[in-house]
């Protein structure tokens, strides 16, 4: 359809992929090396810039592959949230799936015995092939890095300054992907299109007390009771700062666009100030 065509042409310009003449871009034709959505190849290149190429790799793993989290048989929904909960990252989602990642990884490096992996994962309800999909993918996408000479920078999961750069680079390539809890009862109220949704039940954060007012989401799901998925908490403050002023200028009007506006305002003689010392 013609307004899907224009949307998808929006939204590449929004992420730099495109030149003015509606061509991609040098960084456009990057990005394109790399077999999955833009957004997440633009937040892939972004995490060379901010050296957490180790720890985006295996998020854009494991959102490419299924969900790893499975619905187990009724009666146990509880039993596998308890479990889940050794993997929940407070931060968000995405540092879960690190964890989930990881400690998939140590259980199929260490096997006490054959058929172990697939025990482990059955024990947290987990889906083996998934997360052995997602394993494949991380390694064809590592090959892409180094075939096109781009650095990978060494893991450093855990620390906090690794952690506002993996937000910073999710930003880079996920700035159209921001909500807002409007009434502090999970309402999320998306920006762009002002559609309200609910957090999926697999997200670490769903029937917790913390519910975070801004997050940053993987994807908007119409089929399963209007959620979003694979959710993070981002601060409005970083969000001003990596956000393109071109398309935040294009969103519609809302309370959550006045909040931020703002924080932009407040930002604006630091960034004057850095710029001059630049």
């Amino acid at each position: 359809a013609p307004e899907s065509l224009m949307q998808a042409l929006e939204d590449l310009d929004y992420l730099a992929a495109l030149d003015n003449d509606g061509n991609l871009s040098e960084f456009g034709i990057i990005m394109s090396e790399f077999p999955l959505d833009p957004q997440l190849s633009k937040s892939l290149l972004a995490s060379c810039e901010f050296e957490c190429v180790d720890e985006m790799l295996t998020i854009a793993a494991m959102v490419t592959a299924p969900s790893c989290f499975l619905h187990g048989p009724p009666g146990t929904e509880e039993i596998a949230r308890t479990r889940w909960r050794r993997f929940c990252h407070p931060a968000g989602d995405h540092l879960t799936l690190i964890n989930v990642f990881n400690a998939f990884r140590a259980a199929t490096a260490n096997p006490t015995e054959p058929g172990n992996t697939e025990k482990w994962c059955r024990d947290y309800f987990l889906s083996c092939s998934a997360l052995s999909m997602a394993g494949v993918i991380r390694a064809e996408l590592v090959e892409i890095m180094k075939r096109i000479e781009l650095p990978i920078s060494e893991p450093d999961f855990g620390s906090e300054e690794n952690l506002l750069s993996i937000k910073k680079a999710l930003l880079s390539g996920y700035f159209m992907h921001i909500a807002r809890d409007v009434d502090g009862s999970g309402n999320y109220l998306m920006l762009t299109h002002k559609q309200v949704a609910q957090l999926h039940p697999f997200s670490s954060y769903y029937n917790t007390r913390r519910i975070p007012e801004w997050v940053l989401f993987h994807e908007f799901s119409i089929s399963e009771g209007n959620s979003i998925r694979v959710v993070s908490e981002i601060s409005p403050h970083l969000f001003a700062e990596l956000v393109p002023q071109y398309y935040f200028s294009n969103l519609p009007p809302s309370e959550s666009k006045d909040i931020l506006q703002e924080v932009i305002n407040h930002l604006a003689p630091v960034s004057a100030t850095k710029e001059e010392q630049k």
